[in-house]
């Protein structure tokens, strides 16, 4: 991790379940050390403290299931937040 990842693409699918909070604040920064390293870190996940920590969401939807599948929303978590089509949006908006 302490190594250059220009090169790199990390994908994670739902990395929080089963985590404790304080886990996943540990997971945060292992993600911001990829990053400053060069990685390219893509995170599919319902947690609202990673969405928030994003720098661009895509938010599937409107959904789950046979109720979801299209593009919803994209933009930053501020730019989610003030979608009234994003669920997603919805519960960012809210403080925590």
């Amino acid at each position: 991790m302490g190594r250059l990842q220009h090169d790199s693409v990390f994908v994670f699918d739902e990395p929080t379940i089963g985590l404790h909070p304080l886990d996943v604040r540990t997971l945060l920064q292992v993600f911001d050390t990829l990053i400053k390293n060069g990685a390219t870190v893509i995170v599919i996940e319902h947690d609202l403290d990673v969405i928030r920590a994003a720098d661009y969401i895509i938010d599937m939807g409107p959904g789950g299931g046979e109720d979801g599948g299209r593009i919803v929303a994209t933009g930053t978590p501020q730019e989610i937040a003030g979608n009234g089509e994003s669920v997603t949006g919805k519960f960012l908006g809210m403080q925590r």
